[in-house]
């Protein structure tokens, strides 16, 4: 089931095309998976929808690698707390809540 089906399946519907551009970044390797964060932050960190769901994507992506790739699990639970924390210290009120509800 890809990213999107299991979205969907679960009542939410994909914004962006994050999952996508990090699969592509990881067959050049983490520092292309890190570069793809860098832009992808860098650009949407101020949208609280585009920000919840980059975090989503992360958490996804760790599952994806944690027994196969630790390499890529380590490098994605990284850029997910760094993702994670910036959204608790920044998003307030309906922000927070619609993060909430969805990453809960």
């Amino acid at each position: 089931m890809t990213f999107r089906e299991f979205m969907k399946e679960n009542g939410y519907e994909v914004k962006t095309t994050f999952w996508e551009d990090f699969s592509i970044a990881e067959r050049f390797g983490l520092s292309a998976i890190q570069d793809t964060f860098n832009r992808a932050f860098k650009e949407w960190k101020e949208d609280y929808e585009f920000l919840t769901e980059l975090v989503l994507v992360l958490n996804h992506k760790i599952w994806q690698y944690h027994e196969k790739r630790s390499e890529f699990a380590e490098l994605y639970n990284t850029l997910w707390e760094q993702t994670d924390q910036y959204a608790m210290e920044n998003l307030k009120d309906e922000e927070l809540s619609y993060f909430f509800d969805l990453t809960d």
